[in-house]
């Protein structure tokens, strides 16, 4: 299979003095070349994951880096786009958690090669703390992490704020992971005001460990905000797989949207149950009045909720359409 495409993710932060002129900007010229994806942008910068015809990368990286230099974009191979539109649009938060910093205060970053060490030299006085989601934990992680407890991202100030309870704030050293490195960067900033002492975190989140370092200290593999969903974190190695399916619990880190059009919760299914279950993640989800058909596959895409209107206003019969207008 042809891989025509780049799947792209980088972040600016930067002081964008005019952020809603500078939406327009993005969506004119995305507009002159293949690419897909989301675009966030305010008055600190610019966050963004997005697919790219490998034909127009290089339009595109000189395009970005002329108004945005040093940006490091990190890159991997795909057959398609993995997104189903584009996205640009102004964001109050580029990453979700209802605070304001001051970023030039956050947390030390630390080379994927140093990372790797301090995993490895890791004793009783670290904290590998990793600021995702339960979800995202479940199908890969650094080795010594706990899965985080957290179902949003704005639950992270209390996970922080219950640490610092527990934990000598000198002497503790925390180190923070997450996947494309922007959440980090906010949330280093909250265990500095914390009190510790001692932050660190990944530089460049676990793609760019994954293109630096592979597989070394890391289980599993990596859950992504795309069509591709879970993906390993290097393509020169192979990788175990570590999570398991809810329903038989076999070894298994394919996510699928439930059924269920007002559930849509994600879970990890294998075939087999997914079939069985008709693509929902409980029994009493399968007896819902909008239920989507379902369609066996082994390499499932995300479902996007539809707006609450929108549900309510469909029909038994606009339940079997309604996948194919997504």
């Amino acid at each position: 299979m042809e891989e025509n495409y780049l799947v792209l993710a980088f972040y600016a932060l930067t002081q964008i003095e005019e952020p809603h002129r500078e939406v327009k900007r993005w969506k004119r010229f995305l507009e002159s070349i293949d690419a897909m994806g989301r675009i966030y942008i305010n008055e600190d910068g610019v966050n963004s994951q997005m697919s790219i015809a490998h034909a127009d990368s290089s339009k595109f990286y000189e395009w970005l880096l002329n108004d945005y230099p040093g940006t490091e974009i990190k890159v991997h191979q795909y057959s398609e786009h993995a997104f189903p539109k584009v996205t640009v649009k102004y964001r109050e938060q580029l990453a979700a958690m209802d605070r304001d910093f001051d970023l030039s205060q956050g947390g030390e970053h630390v080379s994927s090669e140093r990372w790797a060490k301090m995993v490895e030299e890791r004793d009783e006085d670290t904290v590998i703390l990793d600021v995702r989601n339960d979800y995202e934990w479940d199908v890969g992680h650094f080795e010594g992490t706990e899965r985080p407890e957290l179902k949003t991202f704005r639950e992270f100030p209390k996970l922080a704020e219950d640490l610092a309870k527990t934990r000598d704030l000198k002497k503790t050293k925390v180190m923070m992971y997450c996947t494309g490195g922007i959440r980090c960067e906010l949330y280093s900033c909250l265990m500095k005001d914390e009190g510790f002492k001692n932050v660190y975190q990944l530089d460049g989140g676990v793609i760019k460990y994954g293109l630096e370092q592979g597989n070394k200290q890391w289980k599993g593999n990596l859950f992504v905000f795309d069509d591709r969903l879970v993906v390993p974190i290097s393509d020169k190695e192979k990788n175990e797989v570590i999570s398991e399916c809810l329903h038989c619990k076999a070894k298994i880190d394919t996510y699928y949207n439930c059924a269920n059009m007002d559930c849509n919760d994600l879970f990890l299914s294998c075939l087999k149950c997914a079939e069985k279950m008709k693509g929902c993640c409980s029994e009493e989800c399968i007896d819902a009045p909008r239920r989507r058909p379902f369609e066996l596959t082994e390499d499932p895409k995300p479902f996007r909720k539809l707006p609450f209107e929108e549900k309510q206003a469909l029909t038994p019969t606009d339940v079997a359409s309604c996948q194919s207008a997504q």
